[in-house]
């Protein structure tokens, strides 16, 4: 009897073609679905972000294993989950435009020392946010940077002033 039980733990209810069919659309889906979200969702999460997360890995988990418990549909299910995350990373390493659909491009937040208030509103950040993200990064005053970039992975590149080595010469040339 207790080699039947064992047994049962690893009998599929399903092909295990549907098991790998079913993580390709979720995973597609939900891979698509926080690209809409944006670069700071993923980045820059607060609690709402990641409880956000953890209901989405909740709420897709019977689409991916149609309520089979087997180990077996378990595993199946983590292999295709990862392959296909590789897959996709050697897509994105392979072309520009598939690297540019799923990562998106990188957003200037602050040139030259000016605040670009159309790119944070684009990206759903207004100042006390940047401030508290510049403010991780040991910046304190919006006065020491020069370039801030939201990069496609939803972390923010710095530049300071005292690292760009001439900017005061430019800024003055841009504005006569």
């Amino acid at each position: 009897m207790n080699s039947n039980i064992t047994s049962q733990l690893w009998i599929t209810s399903f092909p295990l073609w549907h098991f790998v069919l079913r993580a390709g659309i979720v995973y597609t889906s939900v891979l698509l679905l926080l690209r809409l979200g944006g670069k700071r969702q993923i980045g820059q999460m607060g609690a709402g972000q990641f409880v956000a997360i953890l209901l989405i890995s909740n709420a897709v988990q019977n689409a991916m294993n149609g309520g089979d418990n087997s180990i077996t549909g378990g595993l199946v299910l983590a292999a295709v989950i990862i392959g296909l995350s590789v897959l996709v990373a050697y897509m994105m390493f392979k072309s520009k435009k598939l690297e540019a659909l799923f990562q998106g491009e990188p957003t200037i937040l602050i040139h030259r020392g000016e605040i670009i208030q159309g790119n944070l509103k684009k990206e759903l950040l207004n100042i006390h946010e940047l401030k508290t993200i510049l403010r991780r990064q040991g910046l304190h005053n919006l006065d020491e940077i020069a370039e801030a970039v939201l990069e496609s992975n939803g972390s923010l590149s710095v530049i300071r002033k005292s690292e760009f080595p001439g900017f005061q010469s430019i800024t003055s040339k841009v504005d006569k």
